[in-house]
């Protein structure tokens, strides 16, 4: 990789300029390690739990062990963790799916949702077995033009069929602030006043160990992500999360298998330990990454492109986003980052469809784990202001030479 000798200086200051973000990092790392890690004493791992089963998988108390500290360390009552979830849409399908009946509103707060949930929704052309085809309704409310909740808008769309007010905690594909774990609670607080039996349910994608707090530990009553984002710590080989009331995990654990069945089976057979080890180490791999997105933030800044969040500001996932303004510049910075990566760095990503996107996608993520978007990915619709988000990052030195490898793609 050739970087030119006044981006290597670039980097060298923003460098020293970032510094003290880099600390206050640190600081909340510090707690989730201890949170983790209590986590672990209290479940009392052993070295047998690592073992893997095969078959049916009954029985297996590795796995019970672990959904005990998946759990525990997002504040629910229960916790279904398994590798037969392939994806974050696939856990999210497992929720609505399993909560939501014939009749049942489901309501999202924030705009629309990540795009591959349009099709498990209905709002998209093709709605073969989504929600709307099994009579479930769905209604959005939009955000205020500066980004926030419009809170007369909520109250006023919450009714008595509103089974499930669904929040999504990073930004998705739009130029939107993620959401923090403060607003999540005011937001909660909001819908249970109003309507206590309604299900909260977090997409918990991108923010998993980002702050000190979980959406279960401010009312959130159900949540769920992908193992090969922030839990997994970039070793987790595939897999999913739900968590959150017994009761509620109970119905997507019987949309998982079947009705009867539940969780009570599932063999985790070679990666047991991939799973438990990946998520002891998610607070070091999401600290890494946030100081990684920190210094991508500024540098691209300094080179005079828009950015979200600024580097200095509060950060509730580990995803940054950049405006390009334009498809050449968003391919460039994807092959760019691409060429920094360990694995197929001689290929060249090709904007392309992709399963459950409306636009053409770009992706960069030469990653060990297919997709795998905590390792270092970049990714982006192709659609305007053409927005490249990057995400991830197992160490800080590694983003750095990806991101300067993309910016003098760019530049």
């Amino acid at each position: 990789m050739q970087i030119s000798h006044q981006l290597q200086q670039l980097a060298k200051e923003v460098d020293t300029e970032v510094e003290p973000v880099y600390r206050q990092i640190a600081i909340r790392a510090l707690q989730n390690h201890e949170r983790v890690l209590k986590a672990f004493h209290q479940a009392k791992v052993s070295e047998y739990h690592l073992r893997g089963g095969t078959g049916y998988g009954y029985g297996d108390a590795g796995r019970q062990v672990l959904e005990e500290i998946y759990a525990t360390i997002f504040g629910g009552e229960a916790a279904l963790v398994r590798g037969q979830i392939v994806s974050g849409t696939h856990a999210i399908a497992l929720c609505l799916f399993g909560v939501l009946q014939l009749g049942d509103q489901l309501l999202a707060v924030q705009g629309a949702p990540y795009d591959t949930l349009e099709k498990v929704i209905g709002t998209s052309n093709e709605d073969t077995g989504s929600l709307k085809s099994y009579g479930i309704t769905y209604r959005q409310v939009e955000l205020l033009p500066d980004g926030g909740l419009d809170w007369p808008a909520i109250e006023q769309a919450l009714h008595a069929k509103t089974k499930m007010v669904m929040v999504q905690r990073s930004r998705g594909y739009f130029w939107r602030p993620s959401m923090s774990i403060s607003e999540m609670q005011t937001l909660i607080n909001f819908v249970k006043e109003r309507q206590p039996e309604t299900v909260v349910f977090v997409d918990n994608c991108y923010g998993e160990l980002v702050e000190c707090q979980e959406p279960g530990h401010v009312g959130a009553d159900l949540m769920a992500g992908s193992l090969i984002k922030n839990p997994g710590g970039g070793i987790a080989p595939t897999g999913g999360y739900v968590v959150g009331r017994a009761d509620l995990v109970k119905m997507a654990a019987n949309r998982w298998t079947a009705p009867g069945i539940g969780a009570e089976i599932g063999p985790t057979l070679t990666h047991q330990q991939l799973l438990m080890q990946g998520i002891f180490w998610a607070p070091h791999v999401v600290t890494e990454s946030l100081k990684g997105a920190v210094f991508t933030a500024r540098l691209l800044e300094r080179l005079g492109f828009e950015v979200s969040p600024g580097y200095d500001h509060q950060r509730t996932d580990i995803i940054q986003a950049v405006v390009l303004g334009d498809a050449g510049k968003l391919v460039a910075f994807c092959r760019g980052l691409q060429s920094a990566s360990p694995v197929d760095a001689h290929v060249r990503p090709e904007p392309d469809r992709m399963p459950g996107y409306q636009d053409q996608v770009v992706m960069a993520a030469g990653t060990f784990v297919q997709g795998a978007s905590i390792e270092l990915s970049a990714d982006g619709p192709l659609r305007a202001p053409y927005v490249a988000y990057i995400q991830g990052g197992i160490s800080k030195e590694y983003i750095k030479i990806g991101v300067l490898a993309a910016a003098e793609a760019i530049l």
